[in-house]
């Protein structure tokens, strides 16, 4: 039995972005006839009222506008969106307010309405520096832009931003590769997430795959980078992760750490601990569906209670990512099961050197670490 829930995060999608990037699986929609974004707010707000009886009093930690790119809304939008929520539910004194951005939308001053909106941290997608490989990717930025973005940032006094890279790309050397975290820690942000491109299903490139660079050199690129990002203060605590000291992207480590969330938007997901069992939740995927439908049953798409046996399986997914990986009563605390539970895989991973663990935490070796899908294969429930 679960009796004390978690930190509570709220993450906001908005699906709609310029062009989609043959790489992205995320529900994002191209722009054809402008963003219905007054309605879409409206509908935001009537969602999140569908959802405010789970939660009771609980406070708001964190909140995250992912996508698509939020950063096609406007400011006063954005404003308006947090002053209303902020109606709605209270938020925790020193709460994070991330708000995703691409490069290609930045216009001057808009960062700084963002912040004046109540923006306290952002995530800009660079994913590369070089020309060939911004092309590849189908970004619609370039690379100038994308160091006045960075630049834009800290000139609105947000400090506190993340850039987004991508390694492992098509035709991809490690001078390159070298070359992009080099420019990267160059405009000097608080956080670098530093992630290999995947191919993954129903995007362009599953149908038309790319020529990656082999899994042994994207290992060798992975590592030689993970040292230059050490050296220059940026210390790893998950598997795509770089931060500097104080740092951590608090929303995504309530992610990795089981924590809740509710989830507003198209396509949003959505985890709640309630009357001691764990929920998930989906909203509708289709931009037009959750309009019409946002705020009533008929938006979610589904709503189920977590197994035992896959509760399991989603905190090890998560926690594993991290660097330290989790206090072992973190795991009871969370999922209300025993750590017997997680035996006697646990124990064949800790003889096998993929795990290890001392009096109080539990984490992955650094030969686990690139067994990860491995060693989860082996929680999957039969």
């Amino acid at each position: 039995m679960i009796h004390q829930p978690p930190v509570l995060g709220l993450y906001i999608h908005i699906p709609w972005c310029i062009k989609k990037c043959p790489y992205c699986d995320f529900n994002s929609h191209a722009v054809t006839d402008g963003i219905p974004e007054k309605h879409y707010t409206e509908a935001l707000l009537r969602d999140l009222e569908q959802e405010l009886p789970a939660i009771r009093n609980r406070q708001i930690d964190t909140i995250f506008f992912g996508g698509g790119t939020p950063s096609l809304f406007t400011a006063e939008a954005i404003h308006g969106l947090i002053q209303a929520i902020g109606k709605k539910v209270s938020f925790s004194a020193d709460i994070e307010i991330t708000l995703e951005a691409n490069p290609g939308t930045v216009e001057k001053g808009r960062f700084k309405g963002f912040m004046d909106a109540g923006v306290n941290r952002l995530s800009i997608g660079i994913q590369s520096f070089q020309p060939a490989h911004l092309k590849s990717l189908g970004r619609v930025h370039s690379a100038g832009e994308a160091v006045l973005a960075a630049e834009e940032a800290r000139a609105a006094g947000i400090n506190n931003f993340n850039l987004d890279l991508m390694y492992g790309l098509p035709g991809q050397t490690r001078a390159e590769a070298a070359d992009d975290v080099q420019k990267a820690i160059a405009l000097e942000p608080s956080h670098i997430s530093y992630y290999q491109l995947t191919i993954e299903a129903h995007t362009r490139f599953a149908s038309f795959p790319p020529s990656l660079p082999s899994d042994d050199e994207s290992w060798d690129i992975q590592s030689e980078n993970r040292s230059t990002l050490a050296e220059h203060g940026y210390s790893q605590y998950e598997v795509s992760a770089y931060a500097k000291t104080g740092c951590r992207c608090r929303h995504n480590m309530n992610y990795w750490t089981f924590g809740d969330y509710l989830g507003i938007g198209a396509g949003a997901h959505g985890k709640l601990t309630e009357a001691g069992s764990v929920h998930r939740s989906w909203k509708t995927r289709h931009p037009e569906q959750y309009l019409k439908t946002a705020g009533t049953p008929a938006s979610i798409g589904k709503r189920t209670c977590i197994s035992s046996e896959d509760m399991r399986l989603e905190f090890l997914m998560n926690a594993l990512r991290l660097s330290d990986g989790f206090e072992k009563n973190l795991f009871r605390h969370r999922t209300g099961l025993e750590l017997s539970a997680l035996e006697p895989q646990l124990t064949q991973c800790i003889e096998e050197s993929l795990v290890e663990q001392d009096v109080s935490h539990i984490r992955c070796t650094n030969r686990g670490q690139a067994f990860l899908d491995e060693i989860l294969h082996r929680f999957v429930p039969d």
